[in-house]
């Protein structure tokens, strides 16, 4: 839970008055643009970072050495040691988080395989691809069995094969009950993921619900119709586009997706084979709500923590 925090780099206000509530077995989207403070307040929930005012609970109350041997965290930035070998590097970070010899190696092979870099376990880091690397960092993510699982665009550097393959390892941990806070600005995945969002912009929470309800809550006089007739000639529509064989036509204002549908009911020269109200996707209500407004680096005056393994 994060409560009314707020935090200040000088004169820069990067988070004011942001309050989160993160349900254990969910996936939770942190969204906004870049400089919003997502990562600020990603880093004071992991107590790298404290906040000005304001209260988190993880766990169930404050931080503490133990719990953080419950978070795995992949931060945007690589922060592995590139000088080392892959399965060196996991043997160290992961015995960090208390693990044995033992299982490390086997939690190592069997999360390597999956991932497909099992064969390259003895290379150097620097040696990797960047989707390799990202791949890399994901597997000290996860290889401790964390409960709660902090990912910052954890599909950068990753084809499509890739990025399904994260995304599927992501759904099955939720599947397993562990607490996933995903910040990243691939706007599909959010929807195909995603449980509930918080939208963050210039340090605030402009917008926060369940993934659905946000869409139908800014659902307009849009609806999407298949079928045969002349949609695009009926009085009440103010523009329509042919997509895929389905009309999507937006309405006038006197006019609602209920009362057009009554409407061309009743025509005779209209046969309706499919009728929706069109939502809007997250992508667009991301832009709706946060314009193109110039961004700001969000690690202004902050200390470069590229390298800090929680």
């Amino acid at each position: 839970m994060v409560e009314n925090i707020s935090k200040r780099f000088g004169k820069t206000r990067a988070v004011e008055d942001v309050s989160l509530s993160i349900s254990p077995g969910e996936i939770f989207g942190l969204l906004g643009p870049n400089g919003a403070g997502k990562t600020t307040i990603i880093r004071m929930m992991l107590d790298i970072l404290r906040p000005d005012s304001g209260r988190i609970a993880v766990f169930g109350g404050p931080m503490d050495e133990a719990k953080k041997n419950r978070i795995g965290y992949l931060p945007e930035e690589r922060g592995l040691y590139t000088d080392v070998k892959l399965l060196d590097a996991i043997r160290y970070l992961a015995s960090l988080k208390g693990m044995s010899r033992p299982a490390i190696d086997a939690a190592a092979e069997r999360t390597l395989t999956q991932l497909d870099l099992w064969v390259h376990r003895h290379k150097k880091l620097s040696a990797l691809s960047r989707g390799m690397h990202q791949k890399a960092q994901f597997v000290v993510t996860i290889l401790h069995n964390p409960d709660l699982i902090i990912v910052d665009e954890p599909f950068s550097g990753l084809d499509p094969v890739n990025t399904e393959l994260i995304r599927n390892i992501l759904l099955s941990l939720r599947a397993e009950g562990k607490t996933i806070v995903m910040s990243t600005h691939q706007m599909h995945q959010v929807e195909a993921m995603c449980d509930r969002i918080s939208l963050i912009h210039r340090g605030r929470v402009v917008l926060e619900g369940r993934v659905g309800e946000v869409r139908r809550r800014f659902a307009g006089n849009t609806v999407e119709v298949s079928g045969s007739g002349p949609f695009d000639q009926l009085p009440q529509v103010q523009q329509a586009r042919l997509v895929n064989s389905a009309w999507h036509l937006t309405l006038s204002p006197d006019a609602s997706p209920q009362s057009f549908l009554r409407d061309i009911a009743r025509r005779d020269d209209v046969v309706v084979e499919h009728f929706t109200v069109a939502l809007p996707g997250l992508h667009e209500i991301f832009i709706r709500m946060v314009g193109e407004d110039e961004a700001v680096p969000e690690h202004t005056n902050e200390q470069d923590l590229a390298g800090y393994s929680l």
